[in-house]
């Protein structure tokens, strides 16, 4: 199980190319942000257009507040989501994705498709629909 899978040639030191066994860091990356729990969720889930925090609660079942709240806090600092509050009352927050957000829709599809083709439905918690992701932004 401790074996390593290559993932591809980089340049080394002196301009060595040779097999990297070591993932690379931008795959690394990504797979933090969307491996964590609920926030690819939360992400389609506004892939629609903005939305209220009681509306991202319905769109993900199952997610406690105190996690929403987590989530979308960290896509705000990442700079993946606005947050504007409007003063009330009552008071409203809505999230919207920025267009950084919104570039990883493609990304979403295309893991949506893979597990549409590789994941049983009953091994599958959580995830957004094909709908949810591939609807245009409303403005």
């Amino acid at each position: 199980m401790g074996e390593r899978v290559e993932v591809g040639e980089r340049t080394g030191p002196g301009g060595d190319r040779s097999r990297c066994t070591e993932p690379d860091t931008a795959v690394q990356r990504v797979f933090n942000l969307l491996g964590k729990r609920w926030t690819g969720v939360v992400i389609a889930a506004l892939m629609a257009g903005p939305g209220h925090f009681t509306d991202l609660r319905r769109a993900v079942p199952g997610i406690s507040e105190r996690m929403l709240s987590d989530r979308l806090s960290e896509l705000v600092a990442m700079g993946l989501l606005t947050r504007e509050v409007q003063e009330g009352p009552p008071l409203r927050v809505t999230y919207q994705l920025t267009q950084s957000g919104l570039e990883l829709r493609p990304a979403l599809l295309e893991l949506t498709r893979w597990a549409e083709t590789h994941l049983r439905e009953e091994d599958i918690t959580c995830c957004p629909s094909q709908q949810q992701l591939s609807a245009e932004p409303s403005t």
